[in-house]
């Protein structure tokens, strides 16, 4: 019962299929290579228009990167309160675009809130002391497991845009969102005024794969100096393609998303019919977060069950919200057994 994280779980057997097929004779380096250049062109077709891709071995980098490009001094990055750059990635989005700082903006369910970014735009007007608002930041899926649809997501760029701003997606869980909504990636994307994505494929069945996609490289003209020099240009890039390259035949990045947004829905609609516990915000992706007391939190983990404490807000004295995180390799017997244990 590991719902500990979906970077727990192994790589898919097609991605490693993938890896194996191209491992063999020689092939230019350096992202020259022809399944580096044939990957690039699949991220076209499925973006349905003309993208940069530049790969990066975290997402990390591919949120710090994004905006080094896009830095100016004395900027300000808008980003929600749980943000994954601004709470976990060690100031790496600060460092690397020499001291813009972030500016946390209030959410509802970890969707910044439809008013913050205008009230922050507002307040930090050009001339502004404090900062220039420079880049705005999205995650999607969010860190309590919501999603914005592609609605959502203009709404909060297009007040950015208008001022300026490069408006970043960390995709870290893209596909599962996608899924959730049965939207298209362009429909939640550059059409909904995305400049950059944050395109994760680690936490969905890749061993290392990750990508920045470029859809305005207007907004951050140095990208690929900025990553060559942080070291994360690959000499053999192919190995990384290839992983992509197994990843999207047959649209298996979907299923695997799929899987692991089914065996969330599973998770969360056992909890909630249990009695014993409740689930804290919806589930929309592969993530659930349950409100559980500190009994049933040591029971639980006395059994075997794996999963990380997360927050204690809307809890009484002895509750706290876990986050469970299923992944395309959880089972519904894993499943089963933890809301039976429950």
């Amino acid at each position: 019962m590991n719902f500990s994280s979906d970077n727990w779980a192994g790589a898919s057997q097609p991605v490693m299929d993938a890896l194996s097929r191209h491992n063999h004779g020689f092939a230019p380096a350096y992202g020259t290579d022809p399944l580096t250049d044939r990957v690039t062109k699949r991220f076209r077709d499925i973006f349905e228009t003309d993208v940069s891709v530049l790969f990066t071995a975290t997402g990390t980098a591919a949120n710090a990167l994004s905006m080094a490009a896009c830095a100016r001094p004395g900027g300000l990055i808008l980003a929600s309160e749980t943000a994954h750059l601004h709470c976990d990635e060690w100031g790496s989005a600060e460092f690397y675009s020499h001291g813009m700082k972030i500016v946390p903006l209030a959410t509802s369910a970890g969707r910044i809130a439809p008013d913050a970014v205008a009230g922050a735009l507002e307040r930090f007007q050009e001339g502004s002391r404090f900062g220039a608002p420079t880049a705005l930041s999205l995650t999607q899926a969010t860190e309590c497991g919501t999603v914005y649809s592609p609605e959502e997501v203009t709404a909060l760029t297009e007040p950015a845009r208008a001022r300026g701003l490069v408006c970043h997606m960390d995709g870290a869980r893209f596909a599962n969102a996608l899924v959730h909504l049965n939207a298209s990636p362009a429909e939640l994307t550059w059409k909904a005024g995305i400049d950059v994505l944050s395109f994760g494929a680690t936490k969905n069945g890749c061993w290392c794969a990750e990508a920045i996609i470029v859809f305005n490289p207007k907004g951050l003209p140095h990208l690929a100096t900025h990553r060559a020099r942080a070291g994360h240009l690959f000499s053999k890039s192919r190995f990384v393609a290839a992983q992509f390259d197994g990843y999207f035949e047959g649209d298996h990045w979907l299923d695997l998303a799929g899987r692991a947004n089914a065996a969330a829905t599973r998770l969360a609609r056992g909890i909630g019919d249990s009695g014993r516990a409740r689930v804290a915000w919806p589930t929309q992706a592969n993530e659930v977060f349950a409100v559980l007391t500190r009994t049933q939190i040591g029971k639980l983990r006395g059994e075997g069950a794996l999963f990380y404490e997360w927050s204690r807000e809307g809890c009484a004295t002895d509750e706290h919200v876990v986050r469970l995180v299923a992944s395309f390799a959880t089972t519904d017997e894993e499943v089963d057994r933890f809301v039976a244990l429950l």
